[in-house]
């Protein structure tokens, strides 16, 4: 997987964005998370090399905007082009994961109709509230390919009214960072469930690092986070994407 930052810095909206990595990392750095700049990687898909070969070669999923947001409003007056650039490379697949899918309709291309096909939007839920908020919204739009995306997972969500042939699978994770706050197995037990029942595709992808499971909490490191999720088994139907 390439990654692909057009613009750097995010504000806080909701109650996931509590102990944002993005706000962790710049910390380190003494910069202000908070503000939001076009980065240099702006037109990074469309870059070449000497040889003439594209730096992201065909086939490639992107993920996009991981370190903001790529409907954040400060970004209005750029995400056109960044539409176009998308556009461009049809031999890519564009992961855009947000946590502002109220503003998916600003600044989007007039050619959009139903979606391109070669994007993938997730839209980022971390407990039941922003489940009722946002996802109604995610399914009325024009997307070919969606994802809900839970994490960091903050309670046992209840999906059941959200889950039908629109949504193309579920990945839910725990909050990373010294102060993360506990994520349940049983919320994921449960959850897996309501995607089996519904044949949605699957995946657990990261525990957090403290995830309470028989009752007891465990601290996990950061480099193994990724591989205690895959250990417990938890993907379900991504044969059938």
């Amino acid at each position: 997987m390439a990654g692909w930052n057009l613009w750097h810095g995010c504000r806080k909206v909701s109650e996931g964005c509590l102990n944002c990595y993005v706000y962790r990392m710049d910390s380190n750095f003494g910069t202000d998370a908070s503000v939001v700049k076009k980065t240099s990687a702006f037109d990074l898909p469309l870059r070449k090399k000497k040889n003439g070969e594209y730096v992201i070669p065909s086939g490639e999923t992107v993920f996009t905007c991981f370190t903001s947001d790529f409907f954040i409003q400060e970004a209005d007056e750029w995400r056109k082009e960044a539409w176009q650039i998308i556009k461009n490379r049809q031999d890519l697949h564009f992961m855009i994961i947000t946590k502002r899918i109220e503003r998916f309709y600003e600044s989007l291309p007039e050619d959009w109709e139903n979606g391109y096909k070669n994007v993938t939007i997730g839209c980022t839920v971390e407990n039941n509230r922003q489940a009722h908020r946002r996802l109604g919204i995610f399914l009325n739009a024009p997307i070919v390919n969606r994802e809900i995306v839970c994490s960091p997972l903050l309670e046992e969500i209840d999906l059941w009214s959200y889950l039908d042939e629109r949504i193309k699978r579920v990945t839910v994770g725990g909050e990373s960072g010294e102060n993360a706050r506990v994520c349940d197995f049983q919320w994921i037990l449960n959850m897996y469930e309501q995607c089996r029942e519904k044949h949605i595709p699957f995946s657990y992808y990261q525990t957090g690092a403290r995830l309470k499971k028989d009752g007891t909490v465990y601290r996990i490191p950061r480099k193994f986070q990724h591989r205690q999720a895959e250990k417990a088994a938890l993907q379900y139907g991504f044969d059938n994407i």
